[in-house]
């Protein structure tokens, strides 16, 4: 059976490989975006898939976003059964020259990566006639397990701190969620993906085949096949769970 599925932060990598296969499959996808050229270019994209796709501007940091976006579905009769917390914004992610993160980029990273999914999944669940079934969070390796510096060539600067710590609250709200909403029939489950190709230059692959037993990096394709079986019956029996997606990364 099609599935309505919302996913945050459709313009990335990993939204626009996610809205690709879904909508191949025959799901009904609505995802957000912060831009209206993000938007525009989605909705050329998407154009020929009707009203299978529907894209939405908005800021998921805002005070009243969330409330904006459940009127938004509302409006339009749409009822998801399916949510994908993905969206991300890289300007949060600064470090300074001295390693130091700012109170400001601290505090955004953990509103993005924590608090909006929260706010979204209770929103959804508590959406008159929700129809709010699974909910997948897209984690990270670094969620798990501290960065390791031999990747990098200036650690501090190149992974974030503040994201690994948002992404270990990511996990640990996902068995929270799991436990609250199960008297719902409510399954939400994480993904702790592994470093993806396509934003790194080869000297950076080459140090981290080195340091993951697979030797390689995650393709995009790989990106779709762990959300799709969390996001179905194949999975019916999951929740609260946190599924590394690393190429083995964090059993070393």
């Amino acid at each position: 059976m099609p599935r309505s599925i919302l996913i945050t932060g459709g313009s990335g990598k990993f939204g626009r490989t996610l809205t690709n296969h879904f909508l191949a499959a025959g799901d009904q996808v609505i995802t957000t975006c912060k831009t209206s050229a993000s938007l525009e270019n989605q909705l050329a994209q998407y154009a020929s898939f009707g009203v299978r796709f529907i894209g939405i501007q908005i800021d998921l940091t805002e005070p009243e976003a969330i409330k904006a976006l459940l009127e938004l579905l509302d409006k339009q009769g749409i009822q998801p059964d399916c949510l994908v917390n993905n969206a991300r914004n890289i300007f949060f992610l600064k470090t300074e020259e001295d390693g130091f993160v700012k109170r400001e980029n601290f505090a955004n990273e953990f509103l993005l990566d924590v608090i909006a999914p929260y706010e979204l999944t209770m929103a959804l669940v508590m959406q008159k006639y929700s129809k709010l079934r699974r909910v997948v969070n897209i984690g990270s390796i670094y969620g798990t397990v501290a960065a390791n510096p031999y990747l990098y060539t200036d650690p501090d600067r190149e992974s974030p701190l503040h994201y690994s710590v948002a992404k270990a609250a990511l996990s640990h709200l996902t068995k929270e969620l799991a436990v609250r909403l199960s008297r719902k029939s409510i399954q939400v489950n994480c993904i702790a993906f592994g470093g993806v190709e396509g934003r790194v230059d080869e000297n950076f692959k080459h140090r981290y085949a080195q340091l993951c037993p697979m030797g390689r990096m995650l393709t995009e394709n790989e990106l779709i096949g762990p959300v799709d079986m969390l996001l179905s019956e194949k999975c019916s029996g999951v929740t609260g769970h946190t599924l590394a997606v690393d190429g083995g990364w964090c059993i070393w």
